[in-house]
């Protein structure tokens, strides 16, 4: 589904996170950035990828990475599913897909014979300089961490 490929320039975004706060790819420029793209907060797939994150989040600072995570869900519903799972990262309402579309994760999907539009589960690795260093469209939920680090 995503026309990008490791190697290529991460597409630049203006964003707005759980507090309101508007954010900038290029506020990350000279960190590692783990973008994880989800489908909706508080359901078990995503819960248990974003529970990984918060337990392996020493780890990930220790090595030079910051994480985002990013669903079409409200700033109200980041707020409380961030305080529900005591979660250290911050979470972008992509409520009109525009960061979601930029990464070609947004699209058709289908489930128990429905079709709808919806986020395709992928986590992007962005360096220092900006570009795309990995992709991960197979993500295990429940071990993200080891996936990125291990």
């Amino acid at each position: 589904m995503s026309h990008l490929k490791e190697g290529d320039a991460a597409p630049a975004f203006t964003a707005t996170i759980e507090t309101g706060s508007t954010i900038h790819l290029s506020d990350y420029k000279g960190k590692k950035l783990v973008l994880y793209f989800y489908p909706k907060d508080d359901t078990p797939g995503c819960t248990a990828q974003a529970c990984s994150l918060r337990d392996g989040y020493n780890s990930f600072i220790g090595k030079g990475y910051e994480i985002l995570g990013v669903s079409p869900d409200s700033t109200k519903k980041h707020v409380k599913f961030r305080e529900k799972y005591s979660l250290p990262f911050s979470l972008i309402a992509d409520e009109d897909h525009a960061v979601s579309e930029a990464y070609g994760v947004w699209g058709e999907k289908k489930f128990m014979g429905r079709t709808y539009m919806g986020v395709t589960r992928t986590t992007f690795v962005i360096d220092e300089n900006g570009r795309i260093e990995r992709i991960i469209k197979d993500v295990k939920t429940d071990q993200h961490t080891e996936q990125l680090l291990g």
